[in-house]
Formats: structure tokens, sequence, C-alpha cells
């Protein structure tokens, strides 16, 4: 099964070591999100990784094949950030222009991916007229003309609001099944995670945690216990008994608690002193803030 392999992958700048000796296993057929904070080395990892940027050293190899290589370069396909299709031309003189410029492509495929994202509406539409959504599928159309095994997405979503981002999520996953498709994200909705196979989480540079999503919850994810008292003193202080400091919010106690079970134990001990209550398990959200700190970047 062929995989890409990256070792000690090293950027450094004049003033700046951008990435630092991270290694990466991306297997055939996975879902992999790649997460970090601004300025953690994301893009210049996902720059190196299309061949766009020329690492200080360490390697990038899908089998035998190496950036900078026509071969290397007709098995990615690429969602940049910012879009690079023609404002003025149409959806379909803009795909059409983009398939010339492959060898590997056909009118089936062509067709196929045009069914799967929903394009036929807006084809002849001008794609500078589209809105934000319409313009990322027709992104993502782009990227699978040549059929890719890798597609790599770069904050594919960013600006798009939730419907569309489901919308182009489901598309996603069904072409990952139909085209056995390899996806590498970006992104900073974490929620967009929840599917991946294997999480990469960079910080400053280094690889901070490498895991499945499954592990990684279980090994940073905690509950997140919301009371509403009817006595908010009397229950910090029974709270502050057992160690527990919770935090108040809106006359509510936040504490955070190591398991379900902790949630019941102090449900049932305190239930005179509770009217309500809501539980709920750390999400990707809480380990990606666990794993790279709370101050903004």
């Amino acid at each position: 099964m062929v995989e890409i392999t990256i070792e000690a992958l090293t950027k450094e700048y004049t003033n700046k070591l951008a990435v630092d000796h991270i290694d990466m296993r991306i297997k055939k057929g996975d879902f992999v999100a790649f997460l970090g904070p601004n300025g953690a080395g994301k893009s210049t990892t996902v720059g190196m990784l299309t061949g766009l940027i020329t690492p200080s050293s360490g390697s990038i190899r899908f089998g035998k094949l190496k950036p900078g290589t026509v071969a290397y370069h007709n098995k990615l396909g690429v969602v940049f950030q910012n879009s690079v299709l023609d404002n003025q031309l149409t959806v379909q003189q803009n795909l059409k222009v983009r398939a010339q410029m492959y060898e590997r492509t056909s009118q089936d495929v062509l067709q196929q991916v045009i069914t799967e994202l929903g394009l036929n509406n807006f084809l002849k539409q001008k794609y500078g007229t589209l809105s934000g959504g319409q313009r990322r599928r027709v992104d993502i159309a782009r990227a699978l003309l040549h059929q890719p095994e890798i597609l790599i997405l770069d904050e594919p979503s960013t600006g798009l609001d939730i419907q569309t981002r489901n919308v182009i999520w489901d598309t996603l996953k069904k072409l990952q099944k139909t085209m056995q498709l390899t996806i590498f994200l970006t992104t900073h909705y974490l929620e967009e995670t929840e599917n991946a196979d294997y999480v990469y989480v960079i910080d400053k540079g280094r690889i901070i945690a490498a895991d499945s999503l499954d592990r990684l919850k279980q090994t940073y994810a905690q509950y997140h216990l919301t009371l509403t008292p009817k006595d908010l003193q009397k229950l910090r202080v029974q709270l502050n008994k057992l160690g527990i400091a919770p935090s108040e919010n809106k006359g509510k106690l936040q504490l955070i608690v190591s398991d379900s079970a902790q949630c019941l134990t102090i449900l049932q001990r305190y239930r005179n002193l509770i009217t309500d209550f809501e539980c709920r398990q750390s999400d990707m959200n809480d380990i990606f803030v666990h794993l790279t700190g709370k101050e903004m970047r």
C-alpha cells in the first residue's frame, strides 16, 4: 500500500525555524487532519508537500516519487485557500481549460465531479459571480479532474456557512470512497476533523500530537459539567470540600471531571442542591486548546 512518507522535514528561514524535523505517515485512503494555531507551520508544511516550497532538509516521498517531479504532482489534487481559477470565465470554461493541462483526464471523470459536486445548475455562470460555497465546489472539482490519488485541502471551508460546509463534506466523504482518495486537510473548523482517520497537531514547527481521533479523545478528553444550583455559594462550598474549584458563569457552576462516572457521582451526591445540569464530553476544540494553549496567536 503506497503512502506518503515525511521524514525529518524542516524549513528554516533567516530568522525563523518554521517547520522543525517533523515525521508523518499518510496511508492510502485515509482522511488525515493536520491542525495547529496560526503560525504553527501548517501552511509551510503544505507548501513543501505540494512542491511550492523547498525544504531546508528532510524528505517527502510518495512511494518512490518525490516533489519536483511530474509523476509526483500528477498524484496530487490541491485546493488552496485562495482560488486559482479565472473570474471572467464560466465554470465550464474554467474546468475545460484546467482539464487540458493534464494528460490524464476524461469526459466521464469531468461529468462525475460536476454531478457529484452539484455544478450543473451554474456551469454557464462566470466563476466570479458565484457564491463562496459554489466557488469552493468548483475549486474542488478542478482539483479532481486528473483523478489524483491524494486531495490536499488547505482550509477549504473558511468563511462558509455551516450548511454549505456540511454539503461539501458530505460530498467529499462520498468521493473519498468512490475515487479511493486520500484526503489531507488543514482547517480552523475543528468539528470537520470528527471523521478523520488520523490527526496530527503541529505547534511552533513541531508535531505535538499524532494519533487516531478516538485515541486522542481517550488520552486528552475530559467531561465538562455545568450545574444550575439552588444556592450557588452552598454548592460551591460542598464542591470545594471534594477538592473541586468550579468556575462561575451567569449563575451556573462549571467544572471539569475525569469521566462520566464522576459526573454521576456529583449529580447524585448534590441532587438536592441542583435544579438542572449539562454534561458533555470534550470535543476536538477542547483537545486542541488543551494541547496548544488558550492564548491568541
